[in-house]
This record gives C-alpha cells, sequence and structure tokens, in this order.
C-alpha cells in the first residue's frame, strides 16, 4: 500500500488517512500531549506509520517479514523520523511476545484479519494492546467488493462462489484467505469491548474505473477522490466496497468521529 499521503496513491487510502488523521488529532486533544504512542500491526514497510510519524507521533510497527522492516527502517530515515518510528518482527498472534499490553493510545490493524487464523483473537489482541482510552483503526477486505468485481470482469460462476463462500472466497487461485462483510467487521470489534466511532466504506469505485481514465482526464483524479469521499459514510455503499474500515473507540475518547452510527 503506498503513502497515504501522496496524490494517487490517495485514491486507495484518502478515506482511511482523514479518519485516522482526524480520531489522532481527538486523542491530542483529549489526553493534553502532543506525541501519542501507536502500534501499527501489519505496517509493513510503513505506508501508514512513517505519515503518522511525521505528525509528531511514536509509531511502533509489527510485522512478521525482515524485509518489510528493512524497508521501514529506510524509510523512517528518508523522512526524518526515524527516531519516532520502531520496528519489531512478529504477528497478531504472538503481538504480546514483542510488545506491552495496554500501552497505546491508538492502533492500526490495517490488511491484517484476512490472514490470521482466528479474527476474533486478532481484533482482541489489538484492543488488548490499547490503554483503557484508546481508538482502533481496522481495515479488512470486502465481500461485496470481491463479488463486484469478479461479475464485472465476467466470471460470474466466482461472484457467485466469493457470495456463499464462509471465507468470502472465489475459488482455488483466490489470494485473500478472508473477506468480511460490514457487518462482521462492527461485530468482532464490539465483541471485543469497543463501541463503534464510524464505519467507511473505502475503495468503493477506485478499483473498478480504469486506471487509463484517472492519469489521462483532466482533472478525472480529483473528481474521483471527492467521489470516493462522498460514498464513503453512506451504508448503502459499505456493502459493495473493496475494502472496510470500522474505527473502534473506548468508552472515554471523546465525541464519535464523523459517519458514526452508519
Amino acid at each position: 500500500m503506498p503513502d497515504p499521503t501522496r496524490p494517487r496513491a490517495s485514491l486507495r487510502t484518502a478515506v482511511v488517512w482523514d479518519v485516522l488523521q482526524d480520531a489522532l488529532d481527538r486523542r491530542v486533544k483529549a489526553t493534553g500531549r502532543d506525541s501519542l504512542d501507536v502500534l501499527d500491526t501489519g505496517g509493513g514497510s510503513g505506508n501508514f506509520a512513517v505519515p503518522v510519524a511525521r505528525l509528531g507521533h511514536r509509531v511502533t510497527v509489527v510485522d512478521p517479514s525482515p524485509n518489510a522492516l528493512f524497508a521501514l527502517e529506510r524509510r523512517a530515515a528518508e523522512a526524518g523520523v526515524a527516531d519516532r518510528v520502531r520496528g519489531v518482527q512478529g504477528d497478531a498472534h504472538g503481538l504480546f511476545e514483542v510488545v506491552e499490553r495496554g500501552a497505546y493510545d491508538a492502533v492500526l490493524c490495517h490488511g491484517v484479519l484476512e490472514y490470521v487464523d482466528d479474527p476474533a483473537e486478532g481484533v482482541g489482541n489489538a484492543v488488548a494492546a490499547l490503554r483503557p482510552e484508546g481508538v482502533l483503526s481496522l481495515l479488512a477486505a470486502g465481500l461485496g467488493g470481491a463479488v463486484l468485481a469478479r461479475a464485472l470482469a465476467g466470471h460470474f460462476t466466482e461472484a457467485r462462489q466469493a457470495l456463499t463462500d464462509p471465507d468470502g472466497r472465489w475459488g482455488e487461485g483466490d489470494p485473500v484467505p478472508h473477506r468480511f462483510t460490514p457487518g462482521q467487521l462492527t461485530a468482532l470489534v464490539e465483541g471485543a469491548g469497543l463501541r463503534i466511532g464510524a464505519v467507511h466504506g473505502v475503495r468503493v469505485f477506485a478499483d473498478l474505473v480504469p486506471g487509463v481514465l484517472v492519469d489521462t482526464e483532466p482533472g478525472a483524479l480529483d473528481a474521483l477522490l471527492r467521489l470516493e469521499a462522498a460514498v464513503a459514510e453512506l451504508p448503502a455503499f459499505h456493502s459493495v466496497a473493496t475494502q472496510v474500515h470500522v474505527l473502534g473507540e473506548t468508552g472515554g475518547t471523546g465525541a464519535p468521529a464523523e459517519g458514526a452510527g452508519d
């Protein structure tokens, strides 16, 4: 996933970045501290961690890939935030073998649940890493987006397979082990003891629009970004998004983010 602050990459990440930045700003105001402690599980090479560190926060990235962590170190150094980014090798299952429980103001769990054997355990561990007041940013593959994409590509049998498969997979060649409905994700977050601060559909249209159109039509990128932002909070579009973003909050984190209760 590219740096969410880069223009072309923002098609895939703008909605998540805006919600996350707002949540962090609210935590800063609530705590009275300029710098928060943020945990990025499965954070890879720092696509979100480095921009978060640029905001002045301390970020710990947990990832099983040594190559990704090496790239994280290099990216953080290039961005001038090496002193605020720490990478450790590990995964969601053994999270507390490498980080401390209850030590973080915010936890990012982006693109992780798709690959864990027990999604409830993955969310539970992420929540257990939070301080008594904190926020969880959860991003996972959406079932409806995959069904729509396969159908529009003419793969109707695969679309139906994804729709009926317990894990939302369209076949043996599907590279994604698990996909989720918005209801499944919100249930996981609430089951772990958090309230839902916001739900957003991510990449509702971005993955369906031909890239050449976005790159060559004047103003197309900005127009598509505005469209994605406009539909992200509308519940009618959550079920067909490529990804679903859920912001979970503990009881004392301040006012809900925009779009809460969707």
